[in-house]
């Protein structure tokens, strides 16, 4: 989504000029729409409330990231600094190394509402930022001949940057929960043709962490709500009088959805009856499971462009892809090497069979390979399996029961935390698989795949992936191949440590394991 905020016109002397309400006289549809709930913080609130958190918590944590350095480097006595003429010792220098990162953290907008908890951007301008100060300092410290000490700027910058980030992510969980919970939400009208609109609102339901919440839809229906996700969202006006509607909602936003049938001066008119409301100006991109990285914004001659990078499926970054896998597969093997072998033992103890489980799946390009997983089934499973499929509760293709009578007691805790796919890790060292990918999928399944599903097959399945760290078994067919497919077409190295990190946590509070 594009954002623009809508500035006051002004005249001559500055006065304000109160945007002309062409569409006020119009009849809108939903007029008991409640504002903003009294208990909880929305919009501007909510945003100037964080602010003031991160704020505080960027000031305490670089005074105590230099005091830390200072102390480390030079003790508790006085520490001068050869600056020739200049009279300094470093608790001065401390001071203006304070001041100058609290300030450029500020200019590089750090705690903008618009990128703090969601995506990336967040943590890129806090790394950014702190680089930025730590070079001009340098800069500025060379030319004015002050010999600072390596150590001191050695152990403040890494251990500056390192708690600014984990204090941020501590923050981002803390507003992800109260967003779950219906807090520090922005609210929001959906505006553009139906299908778009329940398209977008669905979306943005079913994602509290995003940051928006939908208190209505502006479309050309005369309908009283639109039922969504088992709420009922009601219609709030019809596409020509949605400004009116926005500012009688208390909504911080207008998402437009669609492209309006009056065409792209509907859209700038929309933004003219916004100005001096402070309402933003939304435009959703219709580029839908496309990754940001991969949009460009270019404009011609007023015209604005966006370029979609084709996704490459060869080249450096899968070379990259392949040397971290060899690299945490090793290690993870030899580190968890007791492990494995007491998990083997126990699952032989615990009922006839072997402790090592191999199955055909298929891979990369639809080459076949034997996956490896410790086994959690009495070793006749796959010949009782046809007398169990009229109880099949998976989605599409897939095969699965929640209390499937196959699973030994062992294997239900191995599956419960995922501990039967260790032996995966040998698949990842030999090549068969990734770390992370699409999940590795039985011929019988790909056999049943439409066209376009088969685009799965274009990189290496994975031993964990967007699949597992949004809800495993509990999704719906559709949604565990968009979640696949987009994996398949915008994955990042990035994108990769962070789904292994969400995975570890996933594991500890197993949902959809089954």
């Amino acid at each position: 989504m594009s954002t623009t905020r809508n500035r006051p016109a002004t005249r001559g002397g500055g006065t304000r000029v109160r945007p002309e309400r062409r569409s006020a006289h119009r009849p809108i549809i939903g007029s008991g729409v409640a504002a903003a709930p009294p208990l909880t913080l929305s919009g501007r609130r909510w945003a100037r409330d964080y602010r003031t958190r991160l704020i505080a918590s960027d000031w305490a944590i670089i005074i105590a990231t230099v005091l830390v350095a200072q102390l480390t480097r030079f003790g508790t006595g006085d520490a001068a600094v050869d600056a020739g003429s200049l009279q300094l010792d470093y608790g001065i220098v401390s001071v203006i190394v304070v001041a100058a990162w609290i300030a450029v953290l500020g200019a590089f907008r750090t705690r903008d509402a618009r990128i703090v908890g969601v995506g990336v951007a967040e943590y890129k301008r806090v790394v950014n930022a702190s680089a930025i100060t730590f070079g001009a300092l340098a800069i500025a410290f060379l030319l004015l001949e002050v010999d600072i000490a390596r150590g001191y700027v050695v152990l403040a910058f890494p251990l500056g940057v390192i708690a600014l980030l984990v204090a941020r992510w501590s923050w981002r969980q803390w507003l992800i929960r109260r967003r779950v919970q219906g807090d520090h939400l922005s609210r929001v009208v959906v505006v553009g043709t139906r299908a778009d609109v329940e398209d977008v609102a669905e979306q943005i339901l079913l994602r509290p962490g995003s940051g928006y919440t939908v208190v209505g839809v502006a479309i050309d229906e005369h309908l009283d709500g639109l039922d969504i996700v088992g709420r009922r969202i009601p219609v709030v006006s019809d596409l020509g009088s949605v400004a009116a509607a926005a500012s009688r909602t208390a909504a911080d936003a207008v998402i437009v959805a669609s492209q309006p049938r009056a065409g792209s001066n509907a859209v700038r008119t929309l933004g003219w009856e916004l100005e001096g409301s402070s309402i933003e100006l939304v435009l959703a991109s219709r580029l839908t499971d496309v990754a940001g990285p991969r949009i460009h914004f270019r404009p011609v001659e007023g015209l604005p462009l966006i370029h979609v990078e084709i996704p490459q499926f060869e080249g450096g970054k899968h070379v990259l892809k392949r040397a971290l896998d060899i690299a945490v597969s090793g290690l993870a093997l030899v580190v968890l090497a007791p492990v494995m072998l007491v998990i083997a033992v126990v699952v032989r103890l615990d009922s006839p069979g072997g402790a090592i489980f191999r199955q055909e799946r298929v891979g990369k390009a639809g080459r076949e390979f034997h996956m490896l997983k410790f086994r959690s089934m009495r070793a006749t499973a796959e010949a009782e399996l046809a007398a169990l499929a009229a109880a099949n509760e998976g989605a599409g293709p897939l095969f699965k029961l929640r209390e499937d009578p196959r699973v030994t007691r062992v294997g239900a805790v191995l599956r419960r935390y995922s501990l039967d796919e260790l032996p995966q890790l040998w698949n990842i060292l030999v090549g068969d698989m990734s770390l992370v990918g699409p999940r590795p999928p039985l011929r019988r399944e790909v056999e049943g795949y439409e066209s376009h599903v088969h685009r799965r097959l274009f990189i290496k399945p994975g031993l964990t992936g967007m699949w597992q760290v949004n809800g495993r078994s509990d999704l719906s067919w559709d949604e565990s191949v968009r979640l696949d497919l987009y994996y398949v077409e915008n994955w990042s190295l990035t994108g990769d440590v962070m789904i292994m990190w969400r995975t570890f946590r996933v594991l500890t509070r197993p949902v959809g394991a089954y």
